[in-house]
């Protein structure tokens, strides 16, 4: 197994299965109030480019959760946003602490520090990928619907980062998924490639979101602009109104399915608010799930 998490291709069904399982054990045990201290004595640093909510919060929580420490620095604080070279910067990290998240822009950054880390280095997202928020969603899905392989798991909107992990995910899980996304904004195209080629089960992009969404077990939705494309905000609003996740549009999907949001959520746009506040939605359990495999992810690679 690779010691580092830089995207879900570098693992197999097994070893994926094995992570979300133990989030579910440690899920399980915390609420039972078993302490966990199997970190003691461990640090990581969280190194992030990006704002963020979630994902520092559920790191930092699911390593004090097993006992340990965390270090958080923004490249901006640090010597990287004076000219470091990521190659000094990672070796001299890998002597302070046991690991290393990052949260980024281009995925070459993380490939980069794990180039020259002794240590874990962990994607917590970049522009290409967000393979800890995937495994956390199959987590919730796995929890809501149990087995994944008769489901049809669909995506709707941009072909952003959290599509090309889903798209992974598809093909090593072996489940099927549809996606719609608009004229120039589909995933990843060596992405799609590669899983299709991997993949056991369909993994189909479309245009049209109510064929897509049609007799669907779980619908997924992101917001239309990322961080970083802020600029492109407004034509995107025209743009993907028709990909908006209203009651009309999920009334297309089996009744009993469920909706995902990786969240922050912009209500009114990629989804409204009696959706993501409906019966169906499942966003926060998706959001708790996200530090429960952090832990599982931590226990794994640093211990």
């Amino acid at each position: 197994m690779s010691k580092h998490v830089l995207a879900l291709e570098q693992f197999d069904r097994q070893q994926l299965q094995s992570f979300v399982d133990r989030a579910i054990e440690l899920k399980s045990e915390r609420k039972q109030g078993v302490r966990h201290e199997q970190l003691a004595g461990r640090t990581i640093c969280l190194l992030f480019d990006k704002p963020s909510t979630r994902t520092r919060v559920s790191f930092e929580a699911a390593m004090y959760g097993l006992g340990g420490n965390v270090i958080f620095m923004s490249s901006k604080d640090s010597q990287l946003g004076r000219g470091e070279p990521l190659k000094d910067t990672a070796r001299v990290l890998a002597r302070y602490v046991d690991g290393i998240v990052v949260r980024t822009f281009g995925q070459e950054i993380v490939e980069e520090l794990a180039r020259y880390s002794d240590v874990p280095v962990i994607n917590a997202l970049t522009d290409l990928y967000h393979p800890c928020q995937i495994l956390s969603d199959v987590m919730t899905v796995i929890e809501k619907k149990g087995a994944l392989e008769n489901l049809k798991i669909v995506w709707i909107g941009d072909g952003n980062n959290m599509a090309n992990s889903w798209i992974e995910a598809a093909a090593i899980f072996g489940f099927s998924l549809t996606l719609a996304c608009p004229q120039g904004f589909d995933p990843d195209e060596k992405v799609l490639a590669r899983s299709k080629e991997r993949a056991t089960q369909s993994i189909t992009l479309l245009r049209d979101p109510g064929e897509a969404i049609k007799d669907a077990d779980v619908v997924n939705v992101d917001v239309w602009a990322s961080m970083g494309q802020e600029d492109e905000q407004e034509e995107r609003l025209e743009l993907f109104q028709p990909y908006q996740l209203n009651r009309e549009l999920l009334a297309k999907a089996k009744d009993d399915a469920v909706v995902l949001h990786c969240l922050p959520a912009h209500r009114g746009e990629e989804i409204t608010e009696d959706v993501l506040e409906g019966p169906q939605s499942v966003a926060f359990d998706q959001a708790e799930n996200k530090m429960h495999i952090h832990k599982a992810l931590l226990d794994q690679f640093i211990d």
